[in-house]
Formats: C-alpha cells, structure tokens, sequence
C-alpha cells in the first residue's frame, strides 16, 4: 500500500462507514475492511477499476464525481475520503462541501504544485512541470485544478470547514522532516482530514 494510503489507514476509526471517492482498485477499502471492520463503498468511473473492485468484493458504484454527490443522502458516512482526485474536478470547492454533507469528516490528498521542484521546473525550463506527482504533460493532464497546501487552507476558511489534521509527503508518499517542517515548499503530497 502506498505510505499516503497507509496514513490514511491509521487515521480510519474501527467499524467506521466510508465513502472512498475515486476508490481506484478498492485497495484502501480492502485494506480498511479487512482490518478495522469497516463498512465501505467506492465510486470509481474507471471499468478497469470498478472491476477489480467487484472481484475484491468492495462495494463500488459507477460515478463520475463531477455530477455531485446528489444521490447521497445528508450523514450517510462517518469519512469520505479521497485522494488524488480533487485536482482533476471541475469544482472542487463544491465537492468539499458535498463531501462533508455526507460525512462529518473527510480526507483529502492531493499534488502540492508549489513543492520547490516545480517551482524551479517552471522557473527555469519555462514550461509546465513533469515529476512523479504530476506525470502528464500540459496537454494530456487529467489535472485541471492544481493547488498548493496554502490554496487548500484557505478555501477551507473560506468555507468554514476546520483542519484538523495534516500530513506531507514526498514522491512516494512518505513523510520527511523538511515536508512536516515547510509542507508547501518540501511537499510534494498533501493530506488533510478536515470537518465541518
């Protein structure tokens, strides 16, 4: 399991209901299931994924997350989590709020754009940067939102959701003393569990 996806893991209380949003393969909700008895579904869009899912025997929903998550109702979840998608999201201010109508809580992790190779990428070179937590060029990214940790902070104040935990991690998702000191300069992960 990836280290941001084991971090995620460890933050999962026992028996917990979770949305994984962008659920990929189902491995977290595998892992979740299997360790902490916990009640889980993923959307996915993906056929592949969904069907790895299906024969892991996680509960998975076809969904394009850009429609909402209007067929969810109020407080369904104690978590929904999602990690690696709100970049690719047409509006990822509106699913913030929408993710934590259906839960009290949420885990988000994303690409850090302002993590100091990228900055000197495109400082230097002049072009978009390339790296491992952004791997697509300008022109085939599924990312159309990119953020640092400071954007995300603030669109959570401005939304009056409450950070309540935070972690960094670099390109393999795992933790390093220059990320937890200057996340937005040394992260090349963000992850935050944030609540209402």
């Amino acid at each position: 399991m990836r280290a941001d996806l084991a971090l995620i893991h460890n933050w999962i209380p026992q028996g917990a209901r979770v949305l994984d949003l962008g659920c990929g393969d189902g491995t977290l909700l595998d892992a979740l299931a299997r360790d902490k008895d916990v009640t889980g579904y993923g959307l996915e869009i993906n056929q592949a994924d969904i069907t790895t899912c299906l024969e892991k025997g996680i509960n998975v929903i076809e969904q394009d997350l850009d429609q909402g998550l209007a067929n969810i109702a109020d407080n369904t979840f104690d978590l929904v989590i999602m990690t690696q998608a709100l970049q690719v999201l047409r509006r990822p201010d509106r699913m913030l709020d929408e993710m934590l109508r259906v839960a009290q809580e949420c885990i988000i992790a994303f690409p850090n754009f302002a993590y100091w190779r990228h900055r000197a990428y495109l400082g230097f070179k002049g072009r978009m940067p390339v790296s491992k937590a952004l791997p697509h060029a300008w022109y085939d990214t599924p990312n159309i939102h990119l953020s640092t940790f400071r954007d995300f902070e603030q669109l959570c104040r401005d939304q009056g959701h409450s950070i309540i935990d935070r972690a960094v991690g670099n390109g393999e998702h795992e933790g390093h003393w220059s990320s937890r000191r200057w996340p937005n300069f040394f992260g090349q992960v963000a992850i935050f569990r944030v609540k209402r």
